[in-house]
């Protein structure tokens, strides 16, 4: 059994919120979720993150077609480079969108078995009792200074190059799509999030907000809550699942 919810937010200081979510379950069979993140100004980052949602949905549906079944793990990736396309020829066919792109994290859960995509800086995290790891690496140049070594993962935190991301869904026409696969068991917990969640809280934060415990909204709206009381500078989306 598993029990899903999202929220997504505006925060304190933009005045529109460029993130976008969906998500989606089948008692017994599945449940999936992805969040996307806008960038290119307020029109065509809202654009861009709704519409990569939006056709990353609509594929989702070859879960309820047996006969078109595809490898989860295919499946994701397939629905996030669908997302690209759309994103990709709408900016193309106007001037207004140019250069319009979003983030996007998907995650696909069957069983005890995790699929997740990643584009951006988006991130997914899986969480038990003992620890919170996160499953994705940000495409964002603080983390590629990070993996060399030349700056710590507290010192990225507050970079003034953090929002800066070297792959973005939209942008070019093909995109490199990341997958990763991991078991998880009853008792876990997977979230996805936009940065700005992440920007504001630790993964130690919500680690322990989740193992509070409470139903999926309850945890995601405390860690709402803890953004907002950090002043929520960016748009802010959360997913939990609990298996």
């Amino acid at each position: 059994m598993v029990s899903l919810w999202g929220l997504t937010d505006r925060g304190l200081v933009r005045r529109d919120n460029q993130d976008a979510c969906a998500y989606a379950a089948k008692e017994g069979e599945y449940a999936w979720a992805v969040v996307c993140d806008g960038m290119g100004g307020a029109a065509a980052g809202d654009l861009a993150s709704a519409m990569a949602v939006s056709r990353f949905q609509n594929h989702m549906v070859c879960l309820e077609e047996p006969e078109e079944y595809q490898e989860e793990g295919q499946l994701l990736v397939q629905a996030a480079e669908a997302a690209n396309r759309a994103v990709y020829l709408k900016a193309s066919a106007n001037r207004a969108y140019a250069g319009m792109g979003t983030t996007l994290v998907g995650a696909l859960l069957r069983e005890n078995t995790l699929w997740v995509v990643n584009v951006g800086d988006s991130r997914a995290y899986h969480i038990t009792k003992e620890a919170i790891q996160r499953i994705t690496r940000d495409h964002s140049v603080v983390e590629d200074l990070v993996q060399k070594g030349e700056i710590t993962p507290e010192e990225a935190r507050c970079h003034p190059q953090k929002n800066l991301i070297t792959r973005a869904l939209g942008t070019t026409r093909q995109v490199k799509v990341d997958l990763f696969q991991r078991n998880v068991k009853e008792g876990d917990a997977i979230l996805l999030c936009s940065d700005g969640l992440v920007n504001e809280v630790t993964d130690g934060d919500i680690w322990k907000e989740t193992l509070a415990g409470g139903t999926p909204e309850e945890i995601c709206r405390r860690l709402l809550d803890r953004t907002l009381a950090e002043g929520a500078p960016d748009n802010v989306t959360i997913v939990l699942f609990q298996l």
